[in-house]
């Protein structure tokens, strides 16, 4: 027996917000570390720290990508939310939704991978700086 939670239009369309926000804000914290990669890029002849640094760029691409799958997920939803409120103006305050926990469980991995990207980053850059 599979049970769905629900929660108001308000709710889910607040948690988008601060989705987008938060990818958005991860999308300029990849474009800093991708300066800083290259300030330090060509300081160092050494293989293995070169490798480190190809590493990490690829890493940003890939999370960058990610990111633009998550946001436009976020945004198609909302929009399917959108288009619900607006074909149902009058009852939209006292219909509960499913919760978009799938899209949610997408978030918090992500989150825990890029945290894990970062303090890896951060390493790499205490040891090299």
């Amino acid at each position: 027996m599979s049970t769905k939670t629900t929660i108001y239009l308000s709710d889910l369309h607040f948690e988008h917000q601060q989705w987008l926000k938060e990818l958005v804000f991860w999308e300029d914290e990849i474009a800093l570390y991708n300066k800083r990669l290259e300030e330090i890029i060509g300081r160092y002849t050494d293989v293995s720290i070169k490798a480190e640094m190809e590493h990490f760029q690829n890493q940003f691409i890939r999370h960058d990508e990610v990111i633009d799958i998550l946001k436009h997920d976020v945004r198609k939803h909302e929009s399917q939310l959108v288009k619900y409120a607006q074909d149902h103006p009058v009852a939209i305050e006292h219909v509960h939704f499913n919760d978009h926990t799938e899209l949610r469980d997408r978030m918090e991995t992500q989150r825990k991978i890029y945290a894990d990207l970062k303090t890896e980053f951060y390493s790499f850059l205490s040891k090299n700086m």
